[in-house]
């Protein structure tokens, strides 16, 4: 399901779109659909996928400021003036953590730099524990480290909803090393904390 179109970028890898609403498509998509953690595809080809995943959201709302009387009221604002309308919305974070090529997975960076309007895809369930699967059919997190650079402080509690997104389709040796990770991640959490 598209879900959003990008809008900026503040790095090669940490993107910004827009969520879709009903000016843009017949079927907005649900609070569900672009919540945090929520892994998404950018398709730039037929043989190319990059992959990201929701880590912030921000909500848009430029009429706060604008505390007048208006000439018109809400429901024939849409007659007189619909381009007023839908200026609200929801700004969501993207990091990149991957590609699909010709069916092969690669998790880091991608090298390719992603167009303003790109479409954004919410990534079904099957194609988030593909993506994390290694040739063997092992669990792989190879973009840990780029979650922890880049996330900022979301970078703990991404790992986490994204280690209990894996953990219901892996073997138990895998949600062992799983489990490992996840209480290196509440240690540094706990240390991280009491630093001054």
């Amino acid at each position: 399901m598209k879900i959003a179109k990008i809008i900026g970028s503040n790095s090669h890898v940490e993107y910004i779109g827009r969520v879709i609403d009903t000016l843009d498509a017949t079927e907005a998509p649900q609070v569900d659909d672009y919540g945090f953690a929520q892994f998404v595809a950018l398709p730039l080809s037929a043989e190319l996928e990059i992959v990201g995943v929701i880590f912030d959201t921000q909500l848009l709302n430029p009429e706060y400021g604008q505390l007048g009387p208006r000439l018109s009221p809400p429901a024939e604002l849409s007659v007189l003036s619909p381009d007023m309308l839908h200026e609200q919305g929801v700004l969501v974070r993207l990091l990149l953590v991957g590609w699909r090529e010709h069916g092969v997975v690669h998790q880091g960076v991608p090298r390719r730099v992603l167009p303003v309007g790109q479409e954004v895809y919410s990534l079904p369930d099957e194609a988030v524990r593909a993506f994390h699967r290694d040739e063997a059919g092992r669990v792989q997190l190879h973009y840990y480290s780029q979650v922890i650079a880049h996330a900022g402080a979301f970078a703990v509690p991404l790992i986490e909803a994204i280690i209990a997104q894996l953990e219901g389709a892996c073997a138990p040796e895998e949600r062992q090393r799983l489990c490992v990770l996840k209480k290196s991640l509440v240690w540094q959490r706990t240390i991280g904390g009491t630093r001054l």
